[in-house]
């Protein structure tokens, strides 16, 4: 998962366990936050479903879509970064956030 390798972006070499750590992070965020969401939203709206309360449902389902909408930004945050890198700067900035993240 992680690669040993010395990422040298733009004459500066980061050292292995920094780009083990951002990987990790990286990976935690786009498994876990899906995951989280599921699991966040099975409990609330399976909670309102057996209060068989119909404002507690409706309130359930509002939760779930203010917390669809978070976890969708945080997810795509890296990936409106990176866009925005590879706009600004043709050259070497896109291949130092590819080399850290996706250890290429």
């Amino acid at each position: 998962m992680f690669f040993n390798v010395l990422v040298a972006c733009e004459g500066v070499n980061i050292p292995d366990p920094i780009v083990g750590l951002i990987q990790a992070i990286y990976t935690l965020i786009k498994v876990g936050v899906p995951l989280l969401l599921i699991i966040m939203g099975m409990l609330d709206l399976g909670k309102a479903v057996m209060s068989q309360k119909e404002d507690e449902i409706k309130k359930q389902q509002g939760i779930f879509v203010k917390r669809l909408i978070a976890a969708a930004l945080v997810f795509f945050v890296l990936a409106i970064v990176q866009l925005l890198v590879n706009i600004i700067d043709q050259g070497d900035a896109m291949t130092c956030v590819n080399a850290i993240l996706n250890g290429k």
